[in-house]
């Protein structure tokens, strides 16, 4: 019986196991389905890790083979389905992801915490070039959302864009506020090693603690 710990927590994993949970299918139909439901968006594919993802979900017992065929010369194809193991684990994986904050770390945050690194000038040029690219992404879903609307398809199959539209929306309106403030000096900008931040640790530990016993 597979063991839990075993499961490879990714979002491709992820991605493999629900759509087996619709139905027996070959990694290439896998790998079709997400591009045109737009997964690429929230998951990296590629075709080497797909079917490095199956081969693991088979060899731990979450995924089994149900055929194997072959059509002329082509390369021969293997159907796979979820075993009652793997749907199992799979609805209490996404019970804990969807019901459980998780600590990321976002490479813009990163970026900000040593933004110093850079000149004031610079930086603020940078931000700017952020929210045009920003702008742009912003337009884009908005367009492919406003198109998918006219389909009749059921808002929730999209709602995955929605958020991370929003989540555009609200770094983009963050972006914006630390530019305008860097430019009207509201927000200082250290011009010597000795203006620097001192030591935050004491802050930091105590978060940390806070969100230990949350």
């Amino acid at each position: 019986m597979p063991n839990n710990r075993d499961l490879p927590k990714t979002s491709l994993a992820l991605a493999v196991m629900s759509l087996l949970n619709e139905r027996p299918m070959h990694p290439y139909e896998m790998k079709t389905l997400m591009a045109e439901r737009g997964h690429g968006n929230v998951i990296k594919l590629k075709g080497a890790s797909l079917y490095d993802t199956v081969e693991r979900l088979q060899r731990l017992g979450f995924i089994e083979t149900v055929e194997t065929s072959r059509e002329g010369r082509r390369p021969e194809r293997t159907v796979y389905a979820i075993t009652e193991e793997g749907r199992s684990e799979l609805h209490n994986w996404l019970r804990d992801l969807l019901g459980n904050p998780v600590r990321e770390y976002p490479a813009y945050a990163a970026a900000l915490a040593f933004i110093l690194g850079l000149p004031k000038a610079e930086a603020i040029q940078m931000l700017e070039r952020r929210v045009g690219q920003l702008d742009a992404q912003l337009a884009a879903s908005a367009s492919i959302l406003k198109s998918i609307a006219t389909t009749g398809l059921p808002e929730i199959v999209v709602i995955e864009e929605q958020y991370l539209q929003t989540m555009r929306q609200a770094e983009a309106k963050f972006t914006r506020k630390i530019i305008s403030r860097l430019e009207d000096g509201s927000l200082k900008w250290p011009t010597t090693p000795s203006d620097w931040p001192a030591d935050l640790s004491a802050i930091h530990h105590g978060q940390q603690k806070e969100e230990r016993t949350t």
